[in-house]
């Protein structure tokens, strides 16, 4: 073979190895990335030919298939589509899965996990027509319609757990929309429909309970500053601490005062237990600046402040500025300044003290089961960290309970159970009614639920709100479904 011969069949054999080589990445290695494009209607096209898993709440489809008639074959329909707008997400074939469990837990729903794969095989080999996996959530039905229907029009948030496990019971975010609108399978319906929902007040896609502009927590975060005092060994619920109406920061002209304007205790003194009762600005502000920065960073860390979570849903960590001077780390010890939280975080962080101190995962998913209800996979608890030791624990417990006994909580008191609770008044910007916030658990020992309230601008209460009036009642309502079911 001549040299000219001899180079052109290496160019042609080297030619059909890049080939070989390009099919097979393509078909196999990048396969799964290029089947989640969103621009890739193949696969959607595909998905929508195949029955589509259940989302169960108590045994009940929140999210289902029914058939259709027309090239995609099934349609996705939502019961209760509000109410549990944010906790199912949507499916559509336009925009794709997302929002909700419908995205973080597509490739299960969609019968595409390598959790499926045997499920698949067999499928194959008997000419079953494949069906994705159901999924049963940790949600309980009375815990959610309560804090839907308490929080009503208001916008804001409610999150409920088990602290023992770290189960999530509710989770409703106002302003919710109905996913229905876009699972038609007319293009430009559902097109209007998204537009429509870009364009509403409130931005009603957020889920504000794990994600979104996150909240400055008020004074719930006062019970992360008690901690961290408690935790240090310096004091106990009975020590004295200074309560002076107002308290001079270094530095700025404007002292910090109480809401009230008044000393919280004879003689600028009162208790850490009577501070935390009456939500005593000065005490906390000044216990911040004793205690240091980075025990509060600390202290706040050990509760999950930072954590990159999934419930499985991506949650938004909740933050404690990185540096603080001294007037800054006196109004972050109360819950201002730049600290943010979503009310998961503060819910976790009620749900961490009643359960002696330990901070559980928190998480939605309970069951995968098979289209047939065989388990396939279950949930189980699981600890994150030990935020508190036992003896604190029990320490801001029985503070708490003097905050819905006789405190700034009255409103969350519950006939029989003695409940544990700490409001919050949050300040977030020149003229603007501050959010009310309300996190707590019950019963005070051993408790069955925790919970976190949010209300936008005071809700229906505007400037005049307060966390124990307005968010109170709404942690009321849930706790007592919970207890109740």
């Amino acid at each position: 073979m001549n040299a000219p011969i001899r180079r052109l069949s290496l160019l042609v054999a080297m030619l059909f190895a890049l080939l070989l080589l390009s099919s097979t990445w393509i078909q196999y290695v990048d396969a799964k990335n290029i089947n989640a494009l969103p621009s890739n209607k193949r696969t959607e096209l595909a998905n929508f030919t195949r029955e589509r898993g259940a989302i169960l709440v108590a045994g009940d489809p929140i999210a289902s298939s029914t058939p259709a008639k027309d090239e995609l074959k099934w349609t996705r329909v939502y019961a209760q589509p509000t109410r549990y707008a944010h906790v199912t997400g949507y499916y559509s074939f336009v925009y794709g899965p997302g929002g909700g469990i419908e995205g973080a837990e597509n490739s299960l729903l969609s019968g595409q996990s390598d959790k499926l794969f045997y499920r698949r095989v067999t499928d194959l080999l008997t000419g079953k027509e494949p069906v994705g996996a159901t999924i049963e959530l940790t949600i309980n039905p009375k815990a959610q319609e309560a804090a839907d229907t308490a929080l009503g029009n208001q916008r804001g948030a409610v999150v409920a757990l088990d602290p023992a496990t770290g189960a999530i019971l509710a989770m409703v975010s106002h302003p919710a929309y109905d996913p229905s609108t876009l699972t038609k399978h007319n293009r430009g319906a559902v097109e209007a429909a998204w537009e429509r929902l870009l364009a509403a007040p409130g931005d009603p896609l957020f889920n504000r309970a794990i994600a979104g502009n996150l909240y400055p927590p008020g004074s719930t975060f006062k019970l992360i500053t008690a901690a961290a005092a408690l935790e240090s060994g310096s004091y106990t619920p009975d020590s004295e601490v200074p309560g002076p109406a107002e308290l001079a920061l270094p530095g700025v002209t404007e002292p910090l005062a109480n809401h009230d304007h008044a000393p919280c205790g004879p003689g600028d003194k009162t208790t850490l237990l009577h501070a935390l009762e009456i939500s005593c600005n000065t005490t906390f502000a000044s216990l911040g600046m004793t205690l240091g920065a980075a025990a509060l960073r600390e202290q706040a860390a050990k509760f999950g402040f930072g954590d990159q979570l999934t419930v499985p849903m991506r949650v938004t960590p909740s933050t404690v500025p990185a540096k603080l001077d001294e007037p800054q780390l006196a109004q972050s010890a109360i819950g201002q300044f730049e600290v943010k939280a979503t009310p998961l975080q503060m819910a976790m962080v009620a749900a961490a003290i009643g359960n002696e101190g330990v901070v559980m995962h928190p998480h939605l998913v309970d069951k995968v089961l098979t289209s047939e209800l065989k388990t396939i996979d279950t949930a189980g608890a699981e600890q994150s960290s030990e935020a508190i030791s036992p003896e604190v624990a029990e320490q801001l417990t029985r503070m708490m309970v003097t905050v819905v006994a006789s405190g700034t909580g009255t409103p969350a008191q519950i006939p029989g159970v003695e409940v544990a609770g700490k409001t919050g008044t949050a300040q977030h910007g020149a003229g603007a009614a501050p959010h009310a916030w309300f996190t707590g658990f019950a019963p005070a020992r051993n408790p069955k639920v925790a919970v976190a309230v949010v209300v936008e601008d005071g809700g229906r209460a505007g400037s005049e709100a307060a966390g124990g009036s307005v968010a109170g009642p709404i942690a009321k309502a849930v706790m007592e479904a919970v207890l109740n079911s």
